[in-house]
């Protein structure tokens, strides 16, 4: 497992793999542009060429983007279709320039309409998007919290992923931690996540799963409450931690702590290693060690 974390780009693009590397990460994660803003960041050929030039030269083997939370795949408001439309496939095009292997997407909300007609809008959204761009993949996230989501449950999930074009390589699946946990997978036993991972592949694929977030849950079990934690300090902890990274069927995938951290401004070289430390003990314990 490629264990790293969300890092910041402010500074330009490459800072985001020298914040990586201080940290001690395998992988990481960042923003093309400001989270709660609509206004893309104009990178230009200098600053992609800079950014694969330090990965190059880097530990750092797994680059994913995080589409910004304006976006909304399932809308109906046409003015702020278009700007989601436009951040999406900026994203998307800056995978494309810095060999990201791809750009995660929560799959939207249903506002006032009906589920099935924001499902529709939805995934003729994603398709667009995908057809407007090269090679990046995107990666629906699935998602815990108000019933109005989409994609909370493994069955909405692999019907998105599925429509959009998920047998192709250009769509697949991100799991998190947290929002499982929210959202009523009991992923904190050896014999509670191998049962989530079963569900996983009966109704999306194993083989379409290609990223994890890592965060602990402030909340409990099926609390529907999506609140990170860090690594050891919520209702997952360390056990269960070592449980679900024990689990020999994620093993390889790239995983990203999204954790609030010591002081609130994300995880450090220290939670880094303690779960490194986690999936180490974890994969030791799990049978087909």
């Amino acid at each position: 497992m490629l264990i790293g974390a969300h890092v910041s780009t402010g500074g330009g693009l490459a800072r985001a793999l020298e914040r990586g590397t201080e940290m001690g990460c395998e992988a990481i994660q960042l923003f093309n542009q400001s989270p709660r803003m609509w206004r893309p960041t104009r990178y230009g050929p200098e600053d992609f060429a800079e950014f694969r030039e330090a990965k190059a030269a880097s530990k750092v083997q797994s680059v994913v983007i995080h589409a910004i939370y304006l976006i909304n795949p399932g809308g109906e408001d046409r003015e702020l279709r278009e700007k989601s439309m436009l951040s999406l496939t900026h994203a998307l095009r800056v995978g494309d320039e810095i060999g990201a292997d791809g750009v995660v997407l929560h799959p939207g909300a249903i506002k006032k309409d009906t589920r099935e007609r924001a499902k529709k809008r939805a995934i003729e959204f994603m398709k667009e998007a995908l057809a407007e761009t090269d090679r990046c993949p995107l990666l629906l996230e699935q998602t815990a919290g108000s019933p109005q989501l989409i994609g909370r449950g493994f069955d909405e999930l692999g019907e998105l992923v599925r429509a959009v074009g998920g047998r192709g390589k250009r769509v697949g699946a991100c799991l998190d931690s947290c929002h499982m946990l929210a959202s009523g997978y009991e992923i904190r036993t050896p014999e509670g996540v191998a049962e989530v991972i079963d569900e996983f592949d009966g109704r999306v694929g194993l083989e379409l799963l290609r990223y994890l977030h890592l965060n602990d849950s402030m909340f409990d079990l099926g609390s529907n409450r999506d609140r990170h934690a860090s690594i050891g300090k919520g209702k997952i902890g360390r056990k269960g931690f070592r449980a679900f990274l024990g689990e020999p069927r994620l093993r390889g995938l790239p995983a990203v702590l999204e954790t609030p951290g010591p002081e609130g401004k994300g995880a450090d070289r220290k939670e880094v290693q303690l779960t490194r430390k986690l999936y180490r003990e974890g994969s030791e314990a799990s049978p087909d060690a």
